[in-house]
């Protein structure tokens, strides 16, 4: 392994070892090496160098939010999540997408894994009265009722107050723009500890 570095990087093997053992990303490591022009969003829109900062470190300290986005029971339309989730992905955030076909239970796994700060729900089938409420649900049954719960879809009006008692913190109607949804989230959902 070491050989095929050399060859490739030269003498920066040992800033490999140096990066590698301080557990910055692949990507960083890759940027720092090779002074690649990678895509700002690949650090959630700051590129920064892991030897920005004097006292070993460079990376922000601060951590970007984390979004998990799904598309529970079998809603089978997913633009509108694939849309939102690139949407958040470009204003900084970090987005895990899950994919159709979700359950209730998949959704709080995947959400607990990826230790995420909020989760953002689809739905087009008419199940959200019964599909985010029982998100909320199973969140604190494991302890992770801070995580923080959004919605959004075909929704009538009617079914949002519910939704909202039940501790669904957004729900986003059709025509809803992307900037608005972001900045919703800018002011509603914080890093969790």
């Amino acid at each position: 392994m070491e050989r095929y570095f050399r060859t490739i990087f030269g003498s920066r093997i040992l800033l490999i070892c140096g990066i590698w053992n301080a557990h910055y990303s692949i990507t960083a490591i890759y940027s720092e090496l090779c002074n690649a022009r990678l895509p700002k969003h690949w650090f959630g829109g700051q590129a920064k160098s892991a030897f920005g900062n004097a006292g070993g470190g460079g990376m922000s300290p601060e951590r970007k939010i984390r979004i998990l986005i799904a598309k529970p029971g079998l809603d089978g339309h997913d633009r509108g999540a694939k849309v939102i989730a690139r949407g958040f992905r470009d204003a900084g955030f970090e987005v895990i997408y899950t994919g159709l076909h979700q359950t209730p239970e998949q959704i709080v796994a995947a959400a607990i894994q990826e230790d995420v700060d909020a989760i953002g729900l689809s739905s087009l089938a008419g199940a959200h009265d019964y599909l985010f409420p029982r998100v909320i649900e199973l969140l604190k049954e494991k302890g992770a009722d801070d995580i923080i719960v959004f919605g959004g879809g075909i929704v009538p009006e009617e079914d949002i107050p519910p939704l909202t008692q039940y501790g669904v913190k957004a729900v986003f109607a059709p025509g809803t723009s992307i900037e608005e949804a972001v900045s919703w989230v800018r002011e509603n959902v914080k890093p969790r500890k």
